[in-house]
């Protein structure tokens, strides 16, 4: 049966693919022309470009030229030019598209394209990575072509400090990770002086590893979070409650929602232990930390869901296989790990600031991304983000098998059968990498080859191994290569097979410069170097490149004896040598001599290594359990087949495995019974595969839902944060004049509130508004604006509410211009500073209370459908009442403390340093 759906799907893509041939064929055109240039010429051809953005030419115009520009840059800076696929990806990424393409297909260069055509415009151009190690790569490989052209090229990492991320935002190519971009934001809209904001207006965001940051990662919202007070010694308690509470009993798991469901058994038994009559008590609730305690019992893995690196709890992400230091388990939930694993509990947090990335991502005006797997979640993208997903076709046809799954009874016989492949495939010397979907698992199977004397690399998320990472995947693709490694998204290196020369001839280069660093100069030599960096290569070294590094060794000592120089500044002239780029440094230009000389003699070895692989059928890709999402596993199976070489995956399973688990595993029990099959033999059928397909598409289906449904919630919220952000900026920029026009507009508001909410309690009181009442609004106002007089004369018996309201304004007025005046003459300006330090303090701590209670509303608000009512609807009229209150609060506080406020030193200097 035709899937309509995904046969329009199709049509469409190609509908695209043919309305960007002839914008290709007309950059082709231009090939000619622009290699008779000088560099001198094709840099003004670039000034020329900006000159026409700069008069108001559109850059669909411009677009074959500037990407024709780019191509002839990359080919004379980095020796590599981009194919016509590539300016298709670029077509697609420029005109607000995801563009799906192949693992090897060059993403990174193709990100070069529109990331320049845009920042011509000089509103910025931010070009996003999962990671702080692809984004410093980025911007040192491929921002060379965009220094090339006089560009400016920016880079955020986790150490800068304000002034640096500033610099590097300001820039016209920003590089920069998800988590640090959305921490930016977040910290923009909590500083008290503009001098702190780092961040300009958003214009355009290309994001590499779309799928992992805009569905993987939009599951969890990015939150700043402040210490409370006090650590909660009720989470050691639980810990010791929950030992003795038993599943089936006490409770019951929901592994669907990662959630527990507390009996009344369990109920009564905690209750029991704790000697307490209700686990449920407002004034004192237990059951929030009762759960917890069985969700970090139950739910949560060590080397699985989080590692424990230097006594702390360091959560490893699902989806990629990485560790997130820093991040933390909301709700109480990272605590209660903590006291599972005895380790010290720190501060339970309250949230300062929170956005999804959903919302984040949606901020900019412009946006498109990339990835190698994104089709399979194109209608997320289209109804969330307003993205459609374009299918690139690969440079070279793509021939890698990908063979049927065979599914095996128990884990032993699956994990046997894996260690049986790894063996007969290490005896010919076909590489093979290994995907597993925890540490726990990835230490398995190297425990296994371990034990069968196999060598083998590991790359999964502890600390020893992570730091590696680069190197591991660069050196996968080489003969007898067997490689174990964690969810493979995001990993930025291509497995070349034969290896790849151009890391291995970097990584010796370095390997020299730390010898020197970490030891005595004089002890190091030729010798020395060849016998611990050399040989274990296997590579015989011609005379001519054993002379050129001695005499690398040589200078280099030389060099160093005169010059200090740090490891990253040796990184940084590295990077600069390899590039064919005329050098005047005279480090630089001995270190491209050693470069240059190794990469020749690496070639010829590689090259034979690379050809003898490809007899062998290329890289073998092993998965050793299918994940909840589609999209990973074709992430692993990704690995292979780049750039049409050949390869082959298979997926080993078993019937214990957590999918096979949740969908299904009976049948397949059954019918191994029925056909009395042995535990060593497996199953293997299409069948079953289009099973484990349909079951991965229903978990997607939920995680979906579960995001669509986070995104509406959030939604909601987003409104509000934008309303507080935008009059938070306001203030911060705004001048004396502006800001004594917003001071007066929240006190007059604010006596339009009281007057309103006192009108209201007298109706309720079916009263009429009489002079009786006037002493309570006198004592009202009084209270609010900080008046010494008595007002009571003033009030006429049956005054008009107008009345009323006209004579507190002009009292207001006249107090406030006191107020100014006196505190203007300690200094000129002070009273702006000092409203300015309220209006912020008095928006943070409500606006900080407010997200505590959407938070409590979110929890509870699910329970209104037991009611027949919509969820959502109740939510937003809540959160909407919520929110007149937080801005009725933030008028009557402000309004208090500036007519309440008299300058004393202390204060006077706390102001000062805004």
């Amino acid at each position: 049966m035709i899937n309509i759906n995904k046969f329009l799907s199709q049509i469409f893509n190609q509908e695209h693919l043919i309305e960007y041939r002839p914008i290709v064929d007309k950059i082709n055109s231009l090939r000619p022309e622009l290699r008779q240039l000088k560099n001198e010429e094709l840099k003004k051809k670039s000034q020329f470009l900006q000159e026409k953005v700069d008069k108001g030419i559109s850059l669909e115009v411009i677009l074959p030229e500037a990407f024709a520009i780019i191509r002839e840059v990359s080919k004379r800076v980095i020796g590599l030019e981009h194919f016509d696929v590539q300016l298709m990806g670029g077509i697609a990424l420029h005109k607000g598209k995801i563009a799906e393409m192949k693992t090897g297909e060059g993403k990174t260069l193709v990100a070069t394209l529109p990331a320049y055509l845009n920042s011509l415009l000089r509103k910025g151009v931010h070009i996003v990575t999962v990671n702080d190690y692809l984004a410093k790569r980025d911007s040192e490989w491929v921002g060379e072509i965009y220094r090339f052209l006089g560009l400016k090229v920016g880079l955020i990492q986790n150490f800068m400090n304000k002034d640096e991320r500033k610099k590097n935002y300001l820039a016209d190519i920003t590089y920069v990770t998800n988590s640090e971009l959305g921490f930016d934001y977040l910290r923009d809209n909590l500083v008290k002086s503009v001098d702190e904001i780092v961040q300009r207006e958003f214009y355009y965001a290309i994001i590499d590893e779309v799928d992992s940051i805009l569905i993987d990662e939009a599951r969890t919202p990015l939150i700043i979070s402040g210490q409370s007070n006090i650590i909660d010694e009720k989470y050691k308690i639980c810990c010791e409650i929950v030992k003795e509470l038993h599943k089936g009993a006490h409770y019951e798991i929901d592994h669907k929602y990662r959630n527990i469901i507390l009996k009344d058994k369990g109920i009564v038994k905690c209750e029991e232990l704790l000697n307490i009559n209700d686990l449920y008590d407002i004034k004192d609730p237990w059951a929030p930390y009762i759960l917890n305690a069985l969700r970090a019992k139950e739910l949560f893995q060590k080397n699985v869901h989080y590692i424990i690196n230097n006594n702390q709890i360091i959560i490893v992400d699902e989806f990629t296989g990485r560790i997130m230091p820093g991040r933390r388990w909301a709700d109480g939930l990272h605590q209660s790990i903590e006291a599972k694993e005895n380790l010290e509990i720190q501060k339970e947090t309250q949230t300062l600031a929170s956005i999804t990335y959903q919302n984040l991502f949606l901020l900019y005006p412009k946006l498109s991304g990339m990835t190698g797997t994104a089709k399979t979640e194109e209608a997320e993208f289209n109804k969330i983000y307003n993205l459609e997903v374009i299918v690139i076709p690969t440079n070279k046809p793509m021939i890698r098998k990908d063979l049927s799954d065979v599914i095996y009874k128990t884990e032993y016989y699956k994990w046997n059968a894996v260690l049986s492949e790894c063996k007969e495939n290490y005896s010919k010397g076909r590489p093979v990498l290994v995907g597993t979907t925890s540490v726990e698992k990835s230490e398995l199977i190297s425990s296994l080859l371990k034990a069968a004397n196999i060598p083998h690399q590991v790359l999964n998320a502890k600390p020893e191994n992570a730091e590696r990472e680069a190197e591991i995947i660069a050196q996968a693709g080489r003969k007898y290569s067997i490689t174990i490694a964690t969810n493979m998204a995001g990993r930025g290196t291509d497995i070349i097979l034969g290896g790849n020369i151009d890391y291995l001839a970097k990584s010796n280069l370095q390997f020299i410069y730390k010898s020197f660093i970490q030891k005595n100069n004089n002890d190091i030599n030729f010798n020395c170097i060849y016998d611990t960096l050399i040989k274990p290569f296997d590579i015989n070294l011609s005379y001519e490149t054993k002379e050129v590094l001695k005499n690398f060794i040589i200078n280099l000592k030389q060099y160093l004896n005169n010059i200090n120089i740090s490891e990253i500044d040796f990184e940084e002239k590295l990077i600069l040598a390899s590039k064919n780029l005329n050098q005047s440094d005279y480090l630089c230009i001995e270190i491209k001599k050693a470069y240059q000389s190794l990469i020749s003699e690496y070639k010829i070895k590689f090259l034979k290594e690379h050809d003898e692989i490809i007899r062998l059928g290329g890289l073998y890709i092993i998965g050793t359990e299918r994940h909840e999402s589609r999209r990973i596993d074709n992430q692993l199976r990704g690995r292979a087949g780049r750039q049409g070489d050949p390869g082959s995956s298979r997926f080993f399973l078993s019937l214990e495995d957590s999918l096979l688990k949740t969908f299904g595993s009976d049948r397949l029990i059954s019918l191994m019974n029925t056909l009395k099959l042995e535990d060593s033999i497996p199953i293997e059928s299409s069948f079953i595969n289009q099973s484990l397909e349909s079951a991965q598409k229903k978990v997607e289906s939920f995680y979906f839902n579960s995001r669509k449904q986070l995104f509406e919630y959030d939604k909601v919220l987003n409104t509000q944060r934008q309303i507080i952000y935008s009059e938070r900026k306001k203030i911060l920029l705004s001048d004396d004049n502006l800001l004594k026009k917003i001071v007066l507009e929240f006190i007059l508001s604010s006596i339009d509130d009281c007057l309103a909410s006192h009108l209201a309690n007298e109706y309720n009181k079916k009263l009429n508004y009489q002079n009786k009442d006037n002493n309570n609004i006198v004592i009202l106002f009084e209270d609010l604006l900080s008046l010494s007089n008595k007002f009571s004369n003033y009030l006429i018996d049956n005054i008009e509410v107008n009345g009323v309201r006209y004579f507190f304004h002009e009292q207001s007025l006249v107090n406030y211009e006191l107020k100014s005046s006196l505190i203007n003459k300690l200094e000129i300006g002070l009273m702006s500073d000092i409203e300015r330090y309220f209006l912020l303090e008095q928006i943070d701590n409500e606006w900080k209370e407010h997200l505590k209670q959407i938070s409590n509303l979110q929890e509870t608000i699910g329970w209104r459908s037991y009611g027949q009512k919509d969820p959502l609807i109740e939510y937003k009229k809540e959160s909407f009442n919520l929110f007149i209150k937080l801005i009725i609060q933030i008028r009557h506080n402000f309004t208090v403390s500036i007519f309440r406020f008299i300058p004393l030193l202390k204060d006077y200097e706390a102001i000062k340093q805004m």
